[in-house]
């Protein structure tokens, strides 16, 4: 059973050391992603229509909002893997456009050669993680220090233009959709639904949805479900019967396996990892 060993969070977003031997549902994030193998078989995933390796020489680099999916082999042991979930603003903090790792295309490539400072970079994190788990600065300046030579390598940061990623939506029915999306992701149970209420059929909702976002409603949407869920269970303050609720689940065994089959942890054991973190912030302070 996959599982998560540790979570780092924080402004700069999440990063996750995850211990993986099942497969994850089709997905996105709101940020650039960046996957390291830390340890154990080499392995792949799905980005959009194809099959990227990560294994001790290459990264995968997915840009925010592409639908990606992981694909674990049953007969090849575990992998160990950091995924990075960084957000935008505190990436424009070093460099004021890369800002524009929140939009599509920011990276060129999925798959990359890794170098051997960068996978000592992330080796050191994934150690810190692992020693100190309350250790939150050292463990935000050793992500610096990955991402700043990830972005450095593998982008034109110098010719990137900062953009929000539903800027470039014109049509006033797709934004009143996304907006509802946004707003209440626990409201909406069906795309048809959605789509009438946009004032669109459901072919043409999804036909310019798909032509000025680059991926689907649905993933959209559970994108949106997931970042909500995310949040809600590091901050801790609700139940998790709450939070299924709260985000249109009709059970929580259902929200359990959705939060499980996108982020590799039931919410349970992410809280709980998360906490490492944060009780421990807490203590020093």
């Amino acid at each position: 059973m996959s599982n998560a060993l540790r979570i780092a969070h924080g402004k700069f977003g999440r990063v996750a050391l995850l211990d993986m031997d099942a497969s994850l549902v089709r997905h996105a994030h709101p940020h650039c992603h960046v996957l390291i193998k830390a340890d154990g078989a080499d392995t792949q995933f799905l980005v959009r229509d194809r099959l990227v390796p990560l294994t001790d020489e290459s990264a995968v680099l997915i840009n925010a909002w592409e639908p990606h999916a992981y694909v674990h082999d049953p007969n090849r042991p575990r992998t160990k893997i950091l995924a990075l979930y960084i957000e935008p603003n505190w990436l424009s903090g070093f460099r004021p456009n890369w800002a524009a790792s929140g939009v599509p295309g920011f990276f060129s490539r999925s798959g990359e050669q890794i170098t051997r400072t960068l996978r000592r970079r992330a080796s050191e994190l994934a150690e810190a993680m692992m020693a100190a788990p309350a250790d939150g600065p050292s463990q935000e300046a050793l992500i610096s220090k990955l991402m700043i030579g990830v972005l450095e390598r593998y982008t034109s940061w110098r010719s990137a233009a900062p953009d929000e990623v539903t800027g470039r939506v014109v049509d006033f029915r797709l934004r009143r959709a996304i907006l509802m999306m946004r707003n209440d992701p626990g409201s909406i149970v069906d795309m048809t639904a959605l789509a009438r209420a946009a004032g669109l059929s459901r072919a043409h909702f999804f036909r310019l949805f798909g032509e000025a976002m680059n991926i689907p409603p649905r993933v959209f949407l559970n994108t949106v479900r997931m970042e909500t869920a995310v949040n809600e269970v590091m901050d801790g303050e609700h139940g998790m019967t709450e939070v299924s609720d709260r985000l249109g689940f009709s059970a929580p065994a259902h929200f359990s396996r959705f939060f499980r089959d996108h982020a590799g942890a039931a919410p349970r054991e992410f809280r709980r990892i998360a906490r490492l973190t944060l009780d421990g912030v807490k203590a020093a302070g």
